[in-house]
């Protein structure tokens, strides 16, 4: 693979800090970088810059295909903004499994955040990462912080069952869903409702106002049949319309007194250091499986055997624990 050029370290460590959002760019495309000798660069700076993070709001906004979200994060980020804050939307784009390739259009469909200096939009590629979570979005999140926004979205791909990932990363879980499509409550995998920390729904105008007021009397019903939990919070069921704006107001205000609480109650900074200790043992396994599949050694006898396993001649499981044994032996110490 070619090597791309790079600044140094000291280049990306500054013009993050300062705010540059060329340099912030390319410091996120330097993180999400596969080749090593970047990785190494990334973790340079990610290290220089962590002192200066961790002092934005941090929401994650997921939902069904077609809710609307990037229509409600235009209008929602529009209302962060004339609190005087500034926003950062890392919108995780599907990737094709095959050719690797993402559509990456958020930024034509948020004209409005694009063109304002307060916000910043940077779209990834979710790649091969389960749940529409791109594998760096962490590391962009910090980056964000670094530069001194002040609220983070991130934006996923859809629901799924490792939406986890997005919870796992933000203080506050946002699930925008549809009314009138069907039976409300059987539309959406109970684990989900579980981990959101408020359910929206969205397009509550014209003739659907009315849907979206019994899908909220519905699934408000719902969630009072949950257990507690830790941090005392009882998921919120409000409607919104993202194309009209009506009903974001009360969103904010739901969000500002989550946060409050969470720091009065000791939850906001736990549940913070409980997600750094998952980070570690995820980026782990990141580095883990990239060594592996890196391994020439290891890449050979895949090629080698490829047929033989899509025949079936071959148990695709004997001969995984047979190549882990592979790059054992080869890392393990004479």
């Amino acid at each position: 693979m070619k090597k791309r050029n790079r600044h140094s370290a000291q280049v990306y460590i500054d013009g993050v800090l300062t705010g540059d959002r060329v340099i912030l760019s390319q410091a996120i495309t330097l993180v999400e970088s596969a080749l090593s000798s970047d990785q190494m660069l990334a973790e340079e700076v990610m290290s220089a810059v962590l002192p200066n993070t961790g002092k934005s709001v941090r929401i994650g906004i997921t939902g069904v295909p077609g809710v609307g979200k990037s229509t409600f994060i235009e209008r929602f980020g529009q209302l962060v903004l004339e609190q005087g804050l500034k926003l950062a939307v890392l919108a995780v784009d599907p990737s094709s499994q095959s050719s690797r390739g993402s559509i990456l259009g958020d930024k034509t469909r948020m004209e409005v955040l694009s063109m304002d200096k307060r916000a910043y939009i940077r779209p990834s590629p979710s790649g091969t990462t389960l749940g529409g979570v791109s594998a760096r979005t962490r590391e962009a999140m910090l980056l964000c912080e670094a530069a001194g926004f002040d609220v983070i979205f991130i934006e996923t791909v859809g629901v799924g069952q490792s939406e986890i990932a997005v919870k796992g990363m933000v203080d506050f879980f946002l699930l925008l869903m549809l009314a009138g499509a069907g039976d409300e409550l059987q539309g959406i995998k109970k684990g989900i409702i579980e981990m959101c920390d408020a359910l929206i729904i969205n397009k509550a105008d014209g003739e659907n106002r009315e849907a979206a007021k019994r899908a909220k009397r519905e699934y408000a019903n719902a969630l009072h049949l949950f257990p507690a939990r830790e941090n005392s919070w009882l998921p919120q069921v409000l409607t919104c319309s993202g194309l009209e704006g009506d009903g974001l107001e009360s969103i904010w205000e739901m969000i500002e007194t989550y946060k409050n609480k969470m720091i009065s109650n000791g939850f906001f900074e736990a549940n913070r250091a409980e997600q750094r200790v998952r980070w570690m043992h995820d980026h782990i396994g990141y580095l883990l499986e990239s060594s592996f599949y890196q391994n020439e050694v290891i890449e050979r006898s895949i090629q080698e055997e490829l047929l033989e396993i899509k025949s079936g001649n071959v148990s695709a499981i004997k001969k995984a624990r047979e190549l882990v044994q592979i790059f054992m032996n080869q890392i393990r110490p004479e």
